[in-house]
C-alpha cells in the first residue's frame, strides 16, 4: 500500500513538471543564449520553449531571431516576447506586431521593440518615427539582411 501511494505521487510529479510553459526569466541573474549578456531589460527580453519543453532566454528580440536561425521551427512550440508597454509581461511573439526606430533603444542595438498589437505599434511610431514590421516580415528580414 505504501509503495502505491509513493507511485502515485510521483506519477503526479512527472505530470505537474511536464505543464508545457516556459521556465520564468530570473532578471538579473540569468544570461542570454544567444550573446551570454545578462537578462535584465523587461521591455525586450524574448523567449522560447521547444515542444520537448526546454526554454531558451534572450536579451533582446534580436538575440533570439538571430539566435532561430540554427534552429529548425518545427522544434518550436512557443515564441514569447516581453510587450513594450507592459514590461515583464510576455505575450506571443508570432502575433505581435513589431517596430525598427532609432528613437526606443533595446539592449543590443538593433532598436527592435515588440507591442502586443499594431494599433499600439503605430501608437509610438507616430511619436518615435521607424518601420513596423509583422513576426513573418521580421523573420524574413533577419533571414534575408542579417541585420544585426
Amino acid at each position: 500500500m505504501k509503495s502505491c501511494k509513493i507511485l502515485i505521487l510521483m506519477g503526479l510529479l512527472v505530470i505537474s513538471a511536464c505543464k508545457g510553459e516556459p521556465k520564468p526569466i530570473a532578471y538579473g541573474g540569468e544570461g542570454c543564449q544567444f550573446c551570454s549578456m545578462t537578462i535584465v531589460d523587461k521591455q525586450h527580453a524574448a523567449q522560447f520553449m521547444t515542444k520537448k519543453g526546454r526554454s531558451y532566454s534572450f536579451d533582446a528580440v534580436e538575440c533570439m531571431l538571430n539566435y532561430l536561425k540554427d534552429v529548425d521551427p518545427e522544434s518550436v512550440a512557443l515564441y514569447r516576447v516581453n510587450d513594450y508597454n507592459n514590461p515583464g509581461v510576455f505575450i506571443d511573439a508570432t502575433k505581435a506586431t513589431y517596430l525598427i526606430s532609432k528613437n526606443i533603444p533595446s539592449p543590443m542595438g538593433a532598436f527592435l521593440t515588440a507591442f502586443a498589437n499594431e494599433e499600439e505599434a503605430s501608437s509610438a511610431q507616430s511619436g518615435n518615427t521607424g518601420t513596423i514590421y509583422s513576426w513573418p516580415e521580421l523573420r524574413d528580414k533577419f533571414e534575408k539582411d542579417n541585420p544585426f
